[in-house]
């Protein structure tokens, strides 16, 4: 069943680009949280949409969130990923998709992972879901704007 607005967001623990742990419970009480999963590592429409989040990353901070990046890729893969394009993020790796079917990330054309981009509060609550696989950029803005919101 798909994760929806107003759902407590489910916890997962992955190991990011550095091989460390991270859980989402951590950030609960501490920052608002941006988990975006994504197709692949170092491919055209990924590629845009991480130095998307790149380019706006100190906006987040500045909001008091932290952004996450998750995909099936490889601890290996998201450190190369992460350093060939300067992301200053976490990437998680979610071998096997067990966090994207949790959270109920729908595939395109039954295939390909899907982009889907969660805003969860402080709380641990989910505030907005955008859904685009091709409107790359959007998934910042979008994240952005309902950041604006919660603060406001």
């Amino acid at each position: 069943m798909a994760v929806k607005v107003g759902d407590t967001a489910p916890d997962f623990t992955l190991t990011s680009q550095t091989g460390a742990s991270v859980s989402l419970k951590d950030f609960r009480g501490q920052k608002n949280v941006i988990v975006y999963f994504y197709p692949k590592d170092d491919t055209p429409g990924c590629t845009a949409e991480a130095c998307a989040f790149r380019d706006s990353y100190e906006v987040f901070k500045d909001a008091g969130a932290e952004v996450i990046g998750i995909s099936d890729d490889s601890q290996q893969s998201h450190e190369k990923f992460a350093s060939k394009y300067q992301l200053p993020f976490t990437l998680l790796s979610d071998t096997g998709n067990k966090v994207r079917q949790l959270y109920g990330v729908p595939a395109t054309m039954w295939i390909m992972p899907g982009r889907v981009t969660y805003v969860i509060d402080k709380q641990g609550v989910v505030k907005h879901i955008f859904d685009s696989m091709l409107d790359f950029k959007a998934h910042v803005s979008e994240a952005l704007k309902t950041l604006e919101s919660i603060k406001g």
